[in-house]
């Protein structure tokens, strides 16, 4: 018998060894791909207080967002579980002098200890099958003052989804999560706003800013096809990322998490 492509590891998180090509087609090659990063391009640099810090880019995957901050001048530490996704890494940021680390999240306080000033971590959490002692570990990574990218699948855009699509049963019972097996990437532990506001509580990590990725362009009835309705599209999803309640619903949350100077512990006489 054929063994599963991409299994789940010991810990039950998702990698994606066997299915790098995949992934770039459907997370980076289409439009909703392209979108998403050109959404980061304008977010990010709104969203962060950037001044050339180190960045410990945590589940890299095919090192697009290391790159981003590689060229605005921050010396890149990207770490990424997968080898075979390293290795295509590797190829796309050849000569800019990133670091890369081939390990998972959990083993990050041994292997990338910090502290760090800043962390990204992107579409990792909704991988893993226990997201929440992921973030208390990428809080214990942080520098005080140090501030966290973090950017989730959102459950709640992925019911509506499923109802847009017609399926009513699965939304009416809450089976959302993909199984982690095969070559489909469906997240296993698709998140909530409610999840990241407690678990950034319980870390003592203050949420400074979130916006929602791709609000609109998932139920658009016809993609854009022209560049200039790209264009539009761009600008629609750029000015209502931030604004409640259209951030709620989009595809991915994207946050911007501090770790406070003192903690709320420190600070109680």
């Amino acid at each position: 018998m054929t063994a599963p492509v991409s299994p789940l590891s010991p810990a039950g998180d998702r990698y994606f060894d066997g299915l790098a090509d995949k992934f770039a087609a459907s997370l980076y090659g289409g439009a909703r791909g392209e979108l998403r990063l050109a959404l980061l391009d304008r977010l990010l640099p709104e969203m962060l207080a950037l001044e050339g810090q180190p960045l410990l880019d945590v589940g890299g995957g095919l090192g697009q967002l290391a790159g981003w901050f590689a060229e605005r001048g921050h010396p890149v530490t990207l770490a990424e579980p997968s080898g075979e996704m390293l290795a295509r890494a590797r190829e796309h940021l050849a000569g800019q002098g990133v670091r890369f680390l081939e390990a998972p999240l959990q083993a990050l306080p041994e292997q990338a200890q910090g502290p760090w000033p800043l962390i990204a971590c992107h579409a990792v959490l909704e991988w893993l099958a226990d997201p929440r002692a992921a973030l208390a570990t990428l809080a214990g990574l942080l520098a005080p003052g140090g501030q966290l990218s973090l950017m989730v699948f959102n459950r709640d855009a992925l019911r509506l989804s499923n109802v847009v699509k017609g399926n009513l049963e699965k939304a009416l019972t809450d089976r959302l999560e993909g199984k982690g097996l095969r070559k489909r990437l469906t997240p296993i532990s698709p998140l909530t706003h409610a999840q990241i506001e407690a678990w950034s509580a319980e870390s003592d990590l203050v949420i400074r800013e979130v916006a929602g990725i791709r609000v609109f362009a998932d139920y658009l009835r016809q993609p854009p096809e022209s560049e200039a309705e790209r264009e539009r599209l761009l600008a629609l999803e750029h000015r209502y990322a931030r604004v409640d309640p259209h951030w709620r619903l989009g595809r991915y949350l994207l946050y911007t998490l501090e770790r406070p100077m003192q903690s709320p512990q420190e600070a109680t006489p």
